[in-house]
């Protein structure tokens, strides 16, 4: 596994298909806190385009088998593991819901011979959209809703001492039914790079970026909802986002990141799920450019 940073060259990644993970599960859509209900046909057309980019980035893709107990949220495939030096961690989720698929996932690992490092066990709680790798030594990770102390102390003793882990405490925002992540706020696109939505960033999180010489693509107020701050890098300043951002796309172009696009209506914004949320990175390369 060398997934430890969310910039360098994707090469592995697992995803969950759309037009599996939708089918017949459209009636979940209130439970789950979706917007609104998705259109079924919809979702399997951006899913399909969205896993087109990725593997046209020549990334090897690795599609996780539909399985009893998940829920329309099984398409933010992120979430429910961390890759780490020693195997991938299954998570245990802060949201209830959501419980069934890490050990889904951790299957699925199993039969393509993923390494397994262990899991976190209640009560402890952490969610991939929590954690942030910057490189093989440094990580960062969001205090919040969806992920614990306990989870957090889980995390550090499965990684050892040898990486430092940077708690990052996250605001209330819209509270504890909403989808709110470390990476609602920050996407780095390369390694000196990132998206940032500064209005909901800790200070002391964003001068400790500022220190590692990070610079900043700022998403302004009216696309934090679009998703405008959730941006995958297939690459170094090569990213994918959902269309309906066009001032933080035009901010990353002026800032020479190359940007593609994709519609997601039914599969990232009803579900507060970007391009991050819907891929779990397995295999990055560890440079700082390729």
């Amino acid at each position: 596994m060398t997934a430890f940073n969310e910039y360098g060259l994707l090469q592995r990644v697992a995803v969950r298909r759309a037009r599996e993970v939708f089918a017949g599960r459209e009636g979940e859509w209130q439970a789950l806190n979706f917007t609104s209900a998705p259109d079924v046909a919809r979702a399997a057309a951006e899913g399909d385009r969205f896993l087109e980019i990725i593997a046209s980035s020549g990334a090897e893709v690795e599609v996780l088998p539909d399985a009893p107990g998940l829920t329309l949220d099984a398409i933010y495939a992120r979430d429910a593991s961390l890759v780490t030096p020693r195997g991938v961690v299954l998570c245990r989720m802060g949201k209830a819901a959501r419980r069934g698929e890490p050990a889904a996932q951790g299957l699925a690992f199993e039969a393509r011979g993923v390494a397994i490092a262990g899991a976190i066990d209640a009560p402890g709680c952490i969610e991939g959209g929590d954690v942030v790798w910057f490189d093989a030594r440094t990580v960062a990770v969001g205090r919040g809703y969806r992920t614990n102390d306990e989870g957090i102390r889980q995390f550090r003793a499965l990684i050892g001492p040898e990486v430092e882990v940077v708690v990052v405490p996250l605001p209330h925002h819209r509270g504890p039914g909403d989808v709110f992540h470390l990476m609602s706020i920050l996407s780095p696109v390369d390694h000196d790079l990132a998206v940032v939505y500064s209005p909901l960033m800790p200070v002391p999180f964003r001068e400790w970026l500022e220190a590692r010489g990070l610079g900043f693509v700022e998403v302004p107020d009216e696309e934090f909802d679009t998703l405008g701050c959730n941006v995958l890098a297939l690459g170094p300043r090569r990213v994918v986002m959902t269309d309906g951002s066009p001032q933080t796309r035009a901010r990353l172009e002026a800032a020479g990141v190359e940007v593609q696009v994709y519609a997601g209506t039914e599969i990232s914004l009803k579900g507060g799920g970007g391009p991050t949320c819907l891929t779990r990175p397995l295999v990055r390369h560890p440079g700082v450019r390729s």
